[in-house]
């Protein structure tokens, strides 16, 4: 009986442990640790790169403000929910192929827009932020 109750007190501090972790996470405003440098210029135009299979990567981009921008979104064996790309913000949704590279243009953001991005169940997404 003694075991029993011990084993359920050492049950309980695990899962809420578990819950608060799993709560903090998803709380976190991203820091410089959570970007990536995948922006590139070529012929005036900045290119975003990010890949998608599983998710997005990276969870967050440091853009430059008021520049031409392409999207370029990579893919190689994606059959999971991101392949249904939605960027509410620009109005676009799409499905992208298994594998390949996806290119979605956009317009000249400004300093302190965020493009958001997300698969079309909105279990994995991305974000953008222009400065």
């Amino acid at each position: 009986m003694k075991a029993g109750i011990i084993s359920l007190i050492v049950a309980a501090i695990l899962l809420g442990g578990a819950v608060l972790l799993a709560d903090g996470r998803s709380t976190q405003t991203p820091g410089p640790e959570d970007t990536e440098s995948n922006v590139s210029i070529v012929d005036g135009t900045q290119v975003i790169m990010l890949s998608a299979k599983g998710g997005y990567s990276p969870k967050v981009t440091m853009a430059n403000a008021n520049t031409p921008t392409v999207i370029r979104v990579r893919t190689n064996g994606t059959f999971d929910c991101s392949s249904a790309l939605t960027i509410p913000s620009i109005g676009y949704s799409g499905n992208l192929p298994p594998s390949g590279e996806t290119d979605i243009t956009l317009a000249p953001q400004e300093a302190g827009a965020t493009l958001d991005g997300l698969c079309a169940m909105g279990m994995y997404s991305f974000q953008i932020r222009f400065n």
